[in-house]
């Protein structure tokens, strides 16, 4: 199989020649565009999310031979989550050779969060699957960069903090409420309220319900850590 120019450009953004050239046409196959003769990326999406894990695992604990698992952990999640994998998907342009179906693309698929991190994990295992382990982990490592040296320990998530900060002081976990929603159905705004028991609350505004509620835990953890 031959690539399109498009394609190859894409493997030099990515920094790996493929043997199988049909390995990264499939990575980059959404399921709208999937047919008896055109497999999608779910099953190689499920693949590279666990060789993700165990390179990041690997290179966290390479990098702070001190940190216990406390430590580790929320910096591992910051790392692999689909957030960061649609972000890295961003840098190297991979929105522009998703193959989608045309209902997809008209609703701005080459720009949503979940494709984009999605094909991502697809792509890390069609290099895995193409040249092995070794090669796949020097790409994400590549790739990731100086993001596995600078997270730290604030990477737990808000919600996740706010949850313990409830907690410790005997209140039931936050609840997040959707007040608002705005803007097209690609590109919509979600506004997010998050909720004590104790009357504190404070809202935020993002792309995704996940983000908004994130902002929104954010901001009320710091009103009532401020106290």
């Amino acid at each position: 199989m031959k690539l399109s120019g498009e394609l190859k450009a894409f493997e030099g953004r990515l920094g790996h020649r493929f043997a199988q050239p049909a390995l990264l046409v499939r990575a980059v196959t959404h399921s709208s565009m999937a047919s008896p003769t055109r497999d999608d990326n779910q099953r190689l999406e499920f693949l590279g999310d666990r060789v993700l894990g165990l390179v990041m695992a690997e290179a966290l604990l390479e990098r702070d031979p001190s940190a216990e698992e406390g430590q580790l952990a929320p910096r591992f999640n910051a790392l692999v989550r689909k957030e960061a994998c649609a972000d890295v998907a961003r840098e190297i342009d991979l929105g522009a050779v998703l193959k989608l179906g045309r209902s997809e693309m008209l609703s701005g698929g080459r720009r949503k969060q979940a494709l984009l991190g999605d094909a991502m994990e697809a792509v890390i295992a069609a290099v895995y699957r193409d040249a092995g382990f070794e090669a796949a982990k020097q790409m994400v490592l590549r790739l990731w960069g100086s993001r596995i040296d600078k997270v730290k320990d604030d990477a737990r998530d808000a919600k996740t903090a706010l949850q313990e900060w409830a907690q410790a002081r005997g209140l039931p976990p936050p609840a997040y409420v959707e007040t608002a929603r705005s803007g097209p159905d690609h590109a919509p705004k979600f506004t997010i309220e998050a909720r004590l028991e104790n009357g504190a609350c404070e809202s935020a505004q993002a792309g995704s319900k996940r983000q908004a509620e994130q902002a929104a835990a954010k901001a009320l953890l710091a009103r009532v850590e401020a106290g």
